[in-house]
């Protein structure tokens, strides 16, 4: 291998951060910029000797690596951008670059999906190391069975590796979906729904992006295919030349993989066929779902679901999944303070009906939220915020610099629903507003200020 030097321009987002550690892991040296740089990626990218730089300043030329990484938060205006285009410098995009120097050869199992991506393709690894077969991954979060959100896994010609296939674009210089360059063998698609508002019209266009990874799985690859999602049926009809495993089905139809009993302990059929069973401590259907999907996939590469199901009772979930961050005790019963990625407004119902599951209605339930993703900040769910709020108790939520109102979107839920203007303010409400027995879950796709450890200490204070 011809070790080589990256400068990765956004270094610690999520995917690109993996990206980091994979490139160092395979023996290049790696520097890297962001706009903010903090932990914990900082820390994690940090302790595998990569050198970081705070902004984007055009002296970063000067480091002359044989070529810069670039994520797709970088926009033309970027001083570092500029100067390099300028230069003529070498570069290319994350996508492009992880598909040319990691993925090339190997069995790529791609999980794609408006929902689940993260926890299905943790579950799809952690499935595949039970069995042996020691795959490479990148995850967007850290699933708590590794500890780490990429590695390389074993090397050689159709060595699985299990990654998060994302439809949001890839560069400023390439508009395509990221999951077209990934060139999968084995593509999971879990669901479909509109999102990411800022690239995405509609739902139509993101449609004809899953049906571009659609083609790109051999005659010889499968699919496995959400049979509940009529988005997908779409996707398929416009034309499919591979292997279709269908999951969610009706128990009555051959061939689709389907489950029977509650999500924290189901059997898994193919038709009316018992194949094995999960019992594990995940909560609500949607991680039943996710189930069914790694399972087929799994299969694919030879472990057979009775195995996958054995596997999947030892697995631990993903960090910000129905996270417990603490928990204060009370007369009456501990306050406990969740945090869950959830930010769009289907995801949150699922995460909240997931946690009513476990509570019941004796207890109550406080959701707590910011809308920070680019599809929320543009207004584009905030009708569909009461429907999914609708099994919390109260719901709260911090009013952000987006252009619409939270008060006015929220106003259905009446005086269950309080919106405040900041973290501190919005602590201070849910602090006056919380019983014992109360379970605080906060919903956010980034830190939202710090809030889990402020309600912890506000609440001990009280």
């Amino acid at each position: 291998m011809n070790f080589m030097h990256l400068h990765i321009l956004g270094i610690c987002g999520t995917f690109m951060g993996g990206l980091a550690a994979l490139a160092r892991e395979a023996g290049h040296r790696v520097t890297g910029c962001d706009a903010s740089v903090y932990p914990p990626m900082s820390d994690q990218l940090r302790a595998l000797g990569i050198e970081l730089i705070e902004g984007y300043g055009a002296e970063q030329l000067a480091l002359a690596p044989d070529v810069f990484v670039i994520g797709n938060v970088v926009t033309r205006g970027n001083p570092l951008m500029e100067a390099l285009l300028d230069a003529g410098a070498a570069y290319t995009s994350g996508p492009q670059w992880l598909a040319e120097h990691v993925l090339r050869g190997r069995h790529v199992l791609a999980v794609a999906g408006t929902h689940g991506k993260t926890s299905t393709t943790a579950m799809l690894a952690w499935v595949l190391e039970q069995a042996g077969l020691q795959p490479g991954f990148l995850v967007g979060g850290v699933p708590l069975n590794f500890g780490v959100s990429a590695r390389l896994g074993r090397a050689g010609a159709g060595a699985p590796f299990v990654i998060e296939a994302d439809e949001y674009d890839t560069a400023l210089f390439d508009k395509r979906s990221k999951f077209v360059h990934y060139r999968p063998r084995t593509a999971v698609l879990n669901n479909l729904e509109h999102d990411h508002a800022d690239i995405f019209p509609d739902l139509a266009a993101i449609e004809t992006q899953f049906h571009h990874l659609v083609r790109t799985v051999p005659s010889s690859g499968r699919l496995v295919v959400n049979a509940r999602d009529e988005a997908l049926k779409r996707v398929l009809a416009r034309g499919c030349w591979s292997e279709v495993q269908r999951f969610g089905t009706r128990r009555e139809e051959p061939g689709g993989l389907c489950a029977r009993g509650e999500p924290q302990a189901f059997d898994v059929l193919r038709g009316s066929l018992k194949l094995g069973r999960v019992e594990w401590p995940l909560l609500g259907e949607h991680n039943q779902m996710n189930a069914l999907a790694a399972i087929g996939a799994a299969e694919h590469v030879g472990v057979a679901p009775e195995a996958a199901c054995a596997a999947l009772g030892s697995f631990q979930n993903v960090r910000r999944r129905l996270e417990l961050r603490g928990s204060v005790a009370m007369a009456g019963g501990a306050v406990k303070v969740y945090d869950d990625f959830a930010h769009h407004p289907t995801a949150m119902r699922t995460t909240v009906d997931g946690l009513r599951r476990k509570v019941g209605h004796a207890e109550r339930i406080l959701a707590v939220f910011e809308p920070r993703s680019n599809t929320m900040k543009l207004g584009a769910m905030k009708a569909q915020l009461p429907w999914a709020l609708e099994e919390a108790d109260l719901s709260f939520c911090l009013q952000g610099d987006y252009g619409w109102s939270a008060a006015e979107a929220l106003a259905p839920l009446g005086g269950s629903a309080v919106v405040e203007p900041s973290v501190e303010t919005l602590v201070a409400a849910i602090v006056r507003a919380a019983r014992p027995g109360d379970h605080l879950l906060c919903m956010s796709n980034g830190g939202f200020g710090g809030i889990h450890d402020k309600l912890l200490a506000a609440l001990a204070a009280r």
